[in-house]
């Protein structure tokens, strides 16, 4: 019999296989396009296994997903501390810089990092209804997300962070667009984020361009440039809209109950 391929991540399943064992997407449910390009991202079903290196992940709930992990030794992930839901006693938690120093703390951003290692069961979940994203990601991918975003990450992909200027519109206070930036060397990795909603993505030919409320925005590769653009409004006194305009190549994925951050 031939293999499976998901239609979210790409990766070949086994025979029969009914959920992809890289992303927990159904594949026994085709991809959901708009007439504009936009696919949904699938949504995980209660109880959903998958795994990434020797690691187990279990998806539980679907209003506000839960992802269950059974760490392997030698492995571990990081995560912002506030969505850790519970662990075993025996996980040992520590802490990863991120570097940025006054900056981060001026997007609202924690200095550190939590670090979870196996062997050993710890989960997560964010404070929000929405869908739990799974991105596996091959060697030599760059993946941008905006700021609060991300659920967790394996120790395998690497961190930094970018700062978009001039998006100053309530959500940001006037001081830019944070984002997490995540790599992958030669090994893989997985980064799995929380998206507000519903979340759909959608790939931008080279050159093509697109508008995005900066609050919709969920994630991009690191191929799509991003910057501020302001729309001129007539109502009654001119007014400014601040919007992301995004140009390809490459993926944007949004979400479409945003919330905005407030900064001090």
């Amino acid at each position: 019999m031939d293999r499976i391929a998901c239609e979210w991540c790409r990766v070949q399943n086994p025979p029969g296989t009914t959920t992809c064992q890289t992303c927990g997407a159904p594949l026994d449910v085709r991809n959901k396009v708009s007439d504009s390009g936009w696919r949904e991202a699938p949504r995980l079903r209660d109880m959903t296994e998958f795994r990434f290196s020797g690691s187990v992940c279990q998806v539980e709930g679907e209003l506000v997903p839960v992802a269950e992990l059974a760490l392997a030794p030698n492995d571990w992930v990081y995560f912002e501390h506030q969505v850790m839901l519970w662990k075993d006693e025996g996980v040992p938690l520590s802490a990863m810089q991120t570097g940025g120093g006054f900056r981060r703390m001026l997007g609202g951003m924690p200095f550190v990092l939590s670090v979870a290692s196996g062997p050993g069961r710890v989960a997560f979940s964010r404070d929000a209804p929405g869908e739990l994203v799974v991105l596996p990601m091959p060697a030599g991918i760059e993946l941008d997300v905006r700021e609060h975003a991300f659920l967790l990450a394996a120790g395998s992909v690497g961190y930094s962070f970018i700062r978009i200027k001039g998006l100053a519109n309530i959500l940001h206070g006037g001081n830019g667009m944070y984002l997490d930036r995540f790599v992958t060397g030669p090994a893989p990795g997985i980064l799995m984020l929380h998206g507000n909603g519903n979340v759909m993505e959608r790939m931008l030919r080279p050159g093509e361009k697109i508008l995005v409320e900066p609050g919709g925005f969920l994630y991009k590769d690191a191929s799509v440039q991003m910057q501020a653009v302001q729309q001129e409004l007539k109502v009654g006194l001119m007014r400014k809209m601040y919007l992301a305009e995004m140009t390809g190549p490459g993926r944007v994925g949004i979400q479409s109950m945003y919330v905005h951050h407030k900064t001090g």
